[in-house]
C-alpha cells in the first residue's frame, strides 16, 4: 500500500501566504479594471459659422507727424540750455542761448552806420535843395546840380544798405535764442554749455507726437488689395470718404493693440522699382505720448469680409508633416481624425475651408492622447477654462 506524502508544517505556511497574496492581487486587479475602461475626458467645441473680416498686417515704424531739427542760425558759444530732455516743449520756447555779446556789438555798429548814412543823405538833400534854384537862374552850372542829385541817390542807397545791415544784425542777435518751431517732445541735447556751435550743428530734435504716424511699406499686390479702402480717404478727404475707409489698427511691440484707431494719411506717389513696394502712413491720436518716434509695431488693415466662414480655435489644429488635422467627434462620442484645409487666421481662430461643416464637434484640448475610434468623455471648452487648467 502506497503511503501519501506528508507536507511539512513550514511548507504549508508558505503555500498559505502565497495563496493569500494571489487573492489580494486578484482583488486589486478587479478593483482597477472598471476605471481602466473609462473614456478620457476632453474639451470640445463646435465649429462656428459667421461673417469674418479679413485683415493684413505689415511691419511699421513710428515717427512724429512733424519733426524739426534744431540748429542755430548764428555762430557762438552756448551759455544756457533751457529745456529738459525728453519733455514737452511749446512753439517759441527758448531751448538754447548763445552768447549774445558779439552780436549785440555788431548791432550797435550797424545802428551807427545807419546814422552816418542818414546824415550823408540829409546833407545831399540840402545840396540839391540849395542848388536847384541856382541852376535855374544859371547862377551855377547844371552839371553841379546833376552831381548833387547823383550824390543824393548814392547816399539813399547807402542808407538802405545800412538799414538792411541793421536788420540782419538785429536778427542775428535774436537768433542767439534758439527756439522750438513746433509743439512737441524735445530729444537729447547734442551740444552742451560752453560748446562752440554754428548753423551746421544740430543741437537737438523736436517731434510732434500727437498725432503720431506709423510708416510702412507694402508690396504692389498688397496695395491693390487695400487701395479701395485707403485711396478715397487720402484723395477725397474725410468729407467724401466712405465710412470705415482708411481705418487701421496699430499693434504695439508687446503684441497689444493700441487703444486708438488710426487713419491712412499718406499713400506714396510711386511704387519703388527696386523693391516693388509703396509707402503708406497711418496717423494715430497719441495724447498721452505713449507711442514714441522710432518704435516698431504692425499696422493692421481690413481688406475684405468673408461670408459664412467656418471658425475653429487655432489650438485645436494639429500639423502633421505639412498637413492639418483635427479630432472630430461622432454622434456616439468617438474620436475621428480628419484632415482639413485652413485659410486666414482671425484673432485666436482659424478659418477652415475644407474638412468640417457648421456645428461639427471638435476636440480642442486632450487630442494628443486619443486614437481613431476611441470613445471620449466630452466637456465644454472655453478659452478661460482652458487657460485656467
Amino acid at each position: 500500500m502506497q503511503q501519501s506524502a506528508v507536507i511539512p508544517t513550514d511548507c504549508r505556511r508558505i503555500v498559505g501566504v502565497l495563496g493569500f497574496a494571489c487573492v489580494l492581487l486578484g482583488a486589486c486587479h478587479s478593483a482597477k479594471s472598471p476605471s481602466a475602461g473609462q473614456p478620457p475626458a476632453v474639451l470640445v467645441t463646435r465649429v462656428v459659422q459667421r461673417d469674418v473680416p479679413i485683415y493684413r498686417e505689415w511691419i511699421a515704424q513710428l515717427n512724429g507727424s512733424v519733426n524739426a531739427q534744431i540748429s542755430p542760425k548764428v555762430t557762438g558759444y552756448i551759455v544756457k540750455r533751457n529745456y529738459k530732455e525728453g519733455y514737452f516743449v511749446i512753439k517759441g520756447q527758448i531751448l538754447f542761448e548763445i552768447d549774445p555779446r558779439p552780436l549785440r556789438a555788431a548791432l550797435d555798429q550797424a545802428k551807427a552806420a545807419v546814422a552816418g548814412a542818414a546824415a550823408n543823405l540829409g546833407n545831399s538833400k540840402l545840396s540839391v535843395a540849395r542848388d536847384t534854384p541856382l541852376a535855374k537862374e544859371k547862377a551855377i552850372a547844371q552839371a553841379q546840380l546833376d552831381n548833387d542829385i547823383q550824390t543824393m541817390a548814392a547816399n539813399k542807397a547807402s542808407l538802405d544798405a545800412a538799414i538792411a545791415q541793421q536788420v540782419t544784425a538785429q536778427l542775428n542777435l535774436e537768433w542767439t535764442q534758439v527756439r522750438s518751431p513746433i509743439d512737441g517732445i524735445a530729444g537729447l541735447a547734442a551740444a552742451q554749455v560752453g560748446d562752440l556751435v554754428g548753423p551746421s550743428n544740430v543741437l537737438t530734435n523736436v517731434s510732434q507726437v500727437d498725432p503720431i504716424r506709423a510708416y510702412f511699406s507694402i508690396s504692389e499686390s498688397d496695395y491693390l488689395s487695400v487701395a479701395a479702402r485707403v485711396s478715397p480717404w487720402v484723395h477725397g478727404g474725410a468729407a467724401t470718404a466712405p465710412s470705415g475707409s482708411g481705418d487701421t489698427q496699430f499693434i504695439q511691440a508687446n503684441g497689444l493693440p493700441f487703444a486708438k484707431q488710426g487713419r491712412i494719411v499718406l499713400v506714396g506717389r510711386e511704387v519703388n522699382s527696386a523693391t516693388g513696394t509703396i509707402q503708406l502712413a497711418t496717423e494715430l491720436e497719441n495724447k498721452d505720448a505713449i507711442l514714441r518716434p522710432g518704435g516698431f509695431g504692425r499696422v493692421r488693415i481690413g481688406v475684405a469680409i468673408q461670408k459664412d466662414a467656418l471658425l475653429i480655435p487655432q489650438r485645436a489644429v494639429n500639423e502633421v508633416q505639412g498637413e492639418y488635422q483635427v479630432v472630430a467627434l461622432t454622434d456616439d462620442n468617438r474620436a475621428e481624425f480628419r484632415s482639413i484645409e485652413v485659410g486666414e487666421r482671425t484673432g485666436e481662430d482659424w478659418i477652415v475651408t475644407k474638412g468640417l461643416k457648421a456645428n461639427d464637434r471638435i476636440v480642442v484640448e486632450g487630442f494628443q492622447k486619443l486614437r481613431d475610434g476611441m470613445p471620449v468623455a466630452p466637456k465644454p471648452y472655453s478659452a478661460a477654462t482652458a487657460d485656467a487648467g
